[in-house]
């Protein structure tokens, strides 16, 4: 369509909205003048885009061959039919990562199905799209929820309402990420941050759901320090405040600490940690956390697993991307293991921690009438049968029940 639209201009006197001229407003706005564009290959390879950004002031940086071939066949071959591969993803944010190495402040997802793949916040993901993926999960025969809103204030929601979201939409438990001490957030007020949570709080108590506000920690200096002030001029129990990366930094890890004390559950993010970046290796933390005597059932750990992992410069600017792995738990509870921690304190932040913090009260442990999930681990502490509600899904380290999109040939 867009490649007619000077045709179309030319033949009506009816005013046409172009989409790249809307694109063009918002990264003018924004001060953007190198933009990457990812599409299908007629949209990075012909004229009728680019040029229009161009005429603009907008200089436009399109993948090298090999990368539009590819960013070209997983739209077509994958994302055109639902299907979303964790190696796709892997292989976009490279592309990503190749275009801000060679300038691009920016990446236009020119295509409406890219951002079901690389799509990390509120602005190309919603409420709406992650509900039905937590229903469709179900569908497959595994346990899933899900948090309305998202980095930024005032929160995307479904109904209009953070409240009614958790109220009336069953996946939904809480609210997050919310970013705080992020260069990427909203810089959420101190009353921002309190009417947020205390929606949380009261539809927690409607509906005897999680109800907690999950908040993304940057690496900004000011930590909890927003946290902190909530706790210390509000009503709010400690418990609905939910913090998690929490690990990006020792001295941010030892205000966790503090904040776990005072009630709150905070969550460590099993990410990789490169020498001399400052972070602290989920295992360590979680045997710091042991050791330190704060409440041992407020703690989690998360993997990000799917999550993109960028790098940034001081100025902000995107100089690295990664993806987080689902494989980073299992290979964090075999560090706990392998130092010696004992099964039911290195278990607990993977389980029963986590369903007490999101009121989950037939999960985290074995008992009658509890769900029938279960992780099994050999001599060596490597998973080796998995099962989820009822059924094995990996028996003898072997993967045995598959997704509607998944298989042993793809």
């Amino acid at each position: 369509m867009h490649k007619v639209a000077p045709r179309i201009e030319q033949a009506s006197e009816l005013p046409l909205l172009h989409i790249a001229d809307a694109t063009a407003d918002v990264l003018q706005g924004d001060g953007v003048t190198r933009v990457g564009l990812l599409g299908t290959g007629f949209t990075m390879e012909q004229a009728f885009y680019r040029e229009r950004l161009e005429a603009r002031g907008i200089e436009v940086l399109v993948p090298d061959k090999a990368q539009r071939e590819l960013v070209h066949r997983v739209i077509y071959e994958e994302l055109c039919l639902g299907d979303i591969r964790p190696a796709s993803k892997q292989a976009y944010l490279e592309v990503v990562s190749s275009l801000a190495d060679r300038g691009a402040q920016g990446v236009i997802l020119g295509c409406t199905e890219i951002g079901m793949l690389i799509g990390t916040d509120d602005t190309t993901r919603d409420t709406r799209s992650l509900v039905a993926q937590a229903y469709a999960l179900r569908e497959e025969g595994l346990s899933a929820w899900c948090h309305t809103g998202g980095y930024h204030v005032p929160p995307v929601t479904l109904t209009g309402s953070v409240r009614d979201d958790i109220v009336f939409v069953d996946p939904v438990i809480g609210v997050g990420e919310l970013a705080i001490s992020d260069h990427r957030s909203s810089q959420p007020t101190l009353d921002e941050l309190l009417r947020i949570a205390g929606d949380v709080h009261v539809a927690g108590l409607i509906t005897g759901k999680a109800g907690i506000l999950h908040l993304h920690l940057g690496d900004g200096q000011r930590g909890l320090a927003a946290v902190r002030k909530a706790l210390g001029q509000a009503e709010i129990p400690a418990r609905v405040f939910n913090p998690t990366h929490v690990n990006r930094r020792a001295a941010l890890f030892d205000e966790a600490l503090e904040l776990a004390r005072a009630g709150s559950v905070i969550d460590i993010t099993a990410f990789p940690v490169e020498d001399g970046d400052g972070a602290v290796e989920a295992s360590l933390a979680v045997q710091h956390y042991i050791e330190s005597g704060a409440p041992e059932y407020n703690v989690t750990v998360s993997s990000d697993g799917g999550g993109c992992l960028p790098t940034f410069d001081a100025n902000g600017e995107l100089t690295a991307m990664d993806i987080g792995s689902p494989s980073a738990l299992p290979a964090t509870l075999k560090l706990l293991l392998d130092a010696g921690v004992s099964p039911e304190r290195a278990l607990a932040p993977f389980t029963s921690n986590v369903a007490r913090v999101l009121r989950l009260r037939h999960k985290g442990r074995i008992g009658p009438g509890m769900d029938a999930d279960l992780v099994i681990l050999d001599g060596q502490h490597h998973v080796q049968h998995v099962m989820a509600r009822g059924e094995w899904h990996v028996v003898d380290g072997a993967q045995r029940i598959y997704g509607r999109f998944e298989g042993p040939g793809k």
